[in-house]
């Protein structure tokens, strides 16, 4: 029997949505940037508005690129909620002085194979470490598990802060949660069981791209960390 259907099971399910692309990055490092981003392909917001369940609850970062892809999701005709706070803990790693830099020189002067853009303790100069991220990403959670406890909860966030959710699910296994590419609007979906004898967390579905089929719609695909480009 599936632990969603034991008597005593709080069964929380985590919606996470990456942000839309942003395209006036002037190809450099943007974390915590407050950048706008491209809400204009109404097919891809139309898919996402389809898969999204309703009567969910809805958090953002505090991060305009978060809201205006929201706002694109209920234009698209999901109904529009009550209240969508906005969680800076939630925001992408603060990179510090790596942000504003030419993102493909940076990443060309990191180590071949890189999975973020330093270790994971490694703290941005004037900014946070990826451990930094994790730990801020997990305190807000476990406080909305406790507040929405048994609710479907949609967080519109960041290529960062959903791998650190990741990493949460993964029993703090960072490393791996590095691992998963997280696309522009995609959903990953991430479960939370939780019972007076102990709490389990599963992972449905990761970065599904509901428009993928269609290659018109590829430039959804940034990257969330450093990335080797793909060969001609």
């Amino acid at each position: 029997m599936a632990a969603a259907d034991k008597p005593n099971v709080v069964t929380t399910r985590w919606w996470w949505v990456r942000h839309a692309p942003v395209r006036n990055d002037g190809g450099n490092i943007y974390g915590q940037s407050d950048l706008a981003c491209d809400t204009s392909d109404t097919y891809v917001f139309n898919a996402v508005a389809k898969v999204l369940p309703r009567k969910a609850v809805w958090y953002s970062s505090n991060l305009m690129r978060t809201h205006q892809t929201a706002e694109a999701i209920w234009a698209a005709g999901y109904p529009k909620p009550a209240s969508m706070p906005w969680e800076a803990d939630l925001a992408e790693q603060d990179l510090g002085r790596w942000q504003g830099m030419n993102r493909a020189q940076f990443i060309a002067s990191r180590p071949v194979g890189s999975s973020w853009f330093a270790d994971i303790n490694e703290p941005a100069p004037g900014g946070e470490s990826f451990m930094d991220l994790y730990n801020r990403t997990r305190r807000t959670i476990e406080r909305i598990n406790a507040e929405a406890a048994g609710q479907d909860i949609i967080a519109v966030a960041h290529g960062g802060t959903i791998k650190a959710a990741l990493g949460l699910a993964l029993d703090g296994q960072l490393e791996r949660a590095l691992s998963f590419d997280i696309d522009n609007c995609s959903i990953t979906r991430i479960d939370h069981f939780a019972s007076p004898e102990r709490t389990v967390w599963r992972l449905p579905m990761v970065n599904q791209q509901p428009w993928i089929a269609d290659d018109a719609h590829a430039a959804m695909h940034q990257p969330a960390g450093p990335e080797v480009k793909k060969l001609a």
